[in-house]
C-alpha cells in the first residue's frame, strides 16, 4: 500500500504479521523446505451454515442492526459468516494456520507452505486460492521512508482554542458547526492506519479516555489489541479528528467515539495489507460503526506480478476498492484519501479511492488552491475522483510526543474531512451515507463544474446544513456546561500574545500568572475591568517552549497551555 502522506509524501505501507513464519534456506546438502505464504482460500457456497439473514443479532451487533435500519438496507447472505464446518476442516489440515475469516468475501486467510495448500485446495468446499504475498522479506530490506513532519513556522490563523488545526476546521466550516453543538457526539468513527503510539498518553486524547468514547482497538497485523506502538501516522490522522484540548489542538470531531485499527506493516508490501482493510471493515461493519476514515492506498507491491494498473482502478476489482464498495452498501461512509501521486508518473488516486459509492478526499493548501501531489481522477471506467477536498498541504498534526506540528499528505485531508461528516451526519441523523455524501458534494466550491483534480472542490458544514435543512436556520448552539472558550493566542505564539474573554471574565479585573514547563511563575500581570472581547498580554521576552497560563477573577479562573516558538 501507499500511505496517503504516506501518502505524508508517497510513503509505501506493507504486508501482515511480525509472527509470519519465513522461509527455510536450505544450504546445498538440505532439501528445500517448501515457503510459508498466506494465502486468500475462496469458499464455493455458504451452504448448511447455522446462521440465517433472519437471525442476524447472532453475528451483528445492535449498532450494526440499527445503522441498516436506519437506511432501510437488508441484512442479505453477504453478511452471514464463513460455514463453521469449512472453517474447522481448514484448520484441520496439519500445518495450515487460520488467520481471519471474511464474511464479504466467503473466504479464508490461511497461512501454509505448497504441499499445505495443494492439499487444503483438494477440500471440496473451497472454489479457487490467491497467494497474498511473496516470501518474507529480511529485516533491513526496508525501502521505505518516513518523512519528519515541518515544524510549523508561521503564526497560527486565529484564536486559539484550535491552536494550529483552526485554519483546517473552519475551510470546511467545523467551527461554525462545533459552535452549533456539533462535534460528533453519537458517532463511530473506525481509524484505519499503521498504529497510533502516544494515543494513551498525550493530553489532547485524554478526553476518549475519561470520557470512554475509545470504542475498541484492534491490531489486525499481530492479531491483538495492543495498538499504541508501531507507526506515528496512525496517531498523525487520529489527532486531525480527535485531538480535544483547548487552547491547544482541536480537531473536527473532537466528540466522536473512535475504534482504532492496525491494518498497515510499514515494512513489506502485499495485498495481505488489502485483506487486513478487508477484514478491519468487516470488524467495523460488526461493532457499528458509521465511518471509516482510511488514510490508505495500493497500487505496487514487493511482488511485480500483483500490481495494479491503471486500467485496474475501474471499482471493482483490487481486494481493498471490493471491500470499500461492500462497506458502502451496508450503510457505513468510507472516507479515503485519493493518494499522493498527482505529481508522479502515476498521477491517479489509488485504490480503494476508485470505489464508487465512497467519499474520495484530495488535498488543498491553506490558500484553497489544489496540492501538487494531489493525485487526480477518473477512474479507469471515467468516474469523478476525488470526490471533495480538504487541507493536506501543511495540515496541523499532533505528533507522538503531544506536539503540534505540520506535513503534507492526503493522508489529513481524509480525516479531517470525516471528522466534519461526523457532524454533519449527528445533525442529520435521519440521512443515509448516501445521501452524506450528495450533501457534502453539493456544498463544494465547485459542485456546479466538478472536475477530476478536486471533484465537487472544498465542502462547508453551513452550506450542506442549509441544503439538508433548508428554512432551519443553524443555531450558533450554547457552551456545554463548565466549558469556556477564554484562550491564548496565537498558540503557538511568537511575539504577540492575546487572551480571548468570555463573558464571565469581562466587566471586571483579572490578574494573569504565566509559569513554564518546570513550575516557574515566569510573568505575572494585572488587567483592568474591560468589556473587551480580547486583550494582550505582555509577558516580556519568553523562551522557546512550553507554559501555562492561568487568568482568575473574582467568579473562578481558567488555566491554558500555549507554545512559544
Amino acid at each position: 500500500m501507499r500511505f496517503s502522506t504516506l501518502l505524508f509524501s508517497g510513503l509505501s505501507l506493507g504486508s501482515l504479521s511480525a509472527a509470519a513464519a519465513g522461509s527455510d534456506v536450505p544450504s546445498p546438502a538440505v532439501r528445500a523446505v517448501p515457503t510459508v505464504r498466506k494465502h486468500l482460500v475462496y469458499f464455493r457456497d455458504k451452504a448448511g451454515s447455522p446462521f440465517t439473514v433472519a437471525q442476524p443479532q447472532a453475528y451483528l451487533s445492535a449498532r450494526s442492526i440499527q445503522r441498516r435500519a436506519r437506511q432501510n438496507i437488508s441484512v442479505l447472505p453477504r453478511d452471514l459468516p464463513v460455514n463453521p464446518s469449512y472453517v474447522a476442516q481448514v484448520k484441520a489440515v496439519p500445518k495450515a494456520q487460520l488467520w481471519y475469516t471474511s464474511r464479504w468475501f466467503n473466504a479464508a486467510v490461511v497461512e501454509c507452505d505448497s504441499t499445505t495448500l495443494a492439499t487444503i485446495q483438494t477440500l471440496p468446499f473451497v472454489r479457487s486460492v490467491v497467494t497474498l504475498n511473496r516470501a518474507p522479506q529480511t529485516a533491513g530490506a526496508d525501502r521505505k521512508r518516513t518523512p519528519e513532519p515541518v515544524l510549523p513556522q508561521e503564526r497560527a490563523a486565529a484564536p486559539a482554542d484550535y491552536g494550529t488545526a483552526y485554519g483546517q476546521n473552519n475551510m470546511i466550516g467545523a467551527v461554525a458547526m462545533h459552535s452549533a453543538n456539533f462535534r460528533g457526539e453519537g458517532i463511530h468513527i473506525a481509524v484505519f492506519d499503521a498504529g497510533f503510539p502516544g494515543v494513551n498518553q498525550i493530553p489532547a486524547f485524554a478526553p476518549l479516555f475519561q470520557e470512554q468514547r475509545l470504542a475498541s482497538t484492534f491490531n489486525f497485523i499481530d492479531k491483538n489489541k495492543d495498538v499504541y506502538l508501531r507507526n506515528n501516522h496512525g496517531t498523525n490522522c487520529l489527532s486531525t479528528m480527535a485531538a480535544n484540548q483547548a487552547g491547544f489542538f482541536i480537531g473536527t470531531a473532537p466528540k466522536a467515539t473512535y475504534h482504532l485499527c492496525i491494518t498497515e506493516d510499514v515494512v513489506p508490501e502485499s495485498p495481505v495489507e488489502e485483506m487486513n482493510w478487508l477484514i478491519a471493515a468487516e470488524y467495523s461493519d460488526s461493532v457499528g460503526v458509521d465511518i471509516i476514515s482510511s488514510s490508505l492506498g495500493y497500487t505496487t507491491f514487493d511482488d511485480p506480478t500483483k500490481d495494479y494498473s491503471y486500467a485496474d482502478l475501474n471499482g471493482r476489482t483490487a481486494i481493498s476498492t471490493r471491500a470499500a464498495a461492500v462497506a458502502a452498501r451496508v450503510g457505513i461512509l468510507v472516507v479515503n484519501s485519493a493518494g499522493n501521486e498527482g505529481g508522479s508518473s502515476w498521477r491517479y488516486v489509488t485504490a480503494p479511492a476508485d470505489a464508487d459509492s465512497i467519499l474520495t478526499v484530495g488535498a488543498v493548501d491553506a490558500g484553497l488552491r489544489r496540492a501538487g501531489f494531489s493525485s487526480v481522477g477518473p477512474t479507469a471506467d471515467g468516474r469523478i475522483k476525488p470526490n471533495v477536498a480538504a487541507q493536506g498541504s501543511q495540515a496541523a498534526i499532533l505528533t507522538p510526543s503531544g506536539a503540534a506540528s505540520r506535513a503534507n499528505g492526503t493522508s489529513f485531508s481524509c480525516p479531517i474531512m470525516a471528522g466534519m461528516a461526523a457532524g454533519f451526519w449527528q445533525a442529520n441523523r435521519d440521512l443515509t451515507a448516501q445521501q452524506v455524501i450528495s450533501f457534502l458534494q453539493r456544498s463544494g466550491s465547485q459542485a456546479t463544474a466538478p472536475d477530476n483534480l478536486l471533484g465537487y472542490g472544498i465542502p462547508d458544514f453551513v452550506r450542506a446544513y442549509a441544503l439538508a435543512k433548508p428554512g432551519t436556520p443553524l443555531s450558533n448552539g450554547t457552551p456545554e456546561a463548565g466549558v469556556e472558550n477564554l484562550a491564548v493566542y496565537p498558540n503557538p505564539s511568537t511575539d504577540e500574545l492575546f487572551v480571548q474573554l468570555t463573558p464571565s471574565f469581562q466587566g471586571q479585573p483579572l490578574s494573569v500568572r504565566i509559569v513554564d514547563a518546570r513550575g516557574a511563575m515566569v510573568a505575572e500581570q494585572q488587567l483592568p475591568a474591560t468589556t473587551a472581547a480580547q486583550v494582550q498580554l505582555r509577558p516580556g521576552p519568553l523562551a522557546k517552549g512550553i507554559y501555562t497560563c492561568t487568568i482568575s477573577s473574582s467568579k473562578g479562573q481558567r488555566t491554558v497551555r500555549f507554545v512559544k516558538l
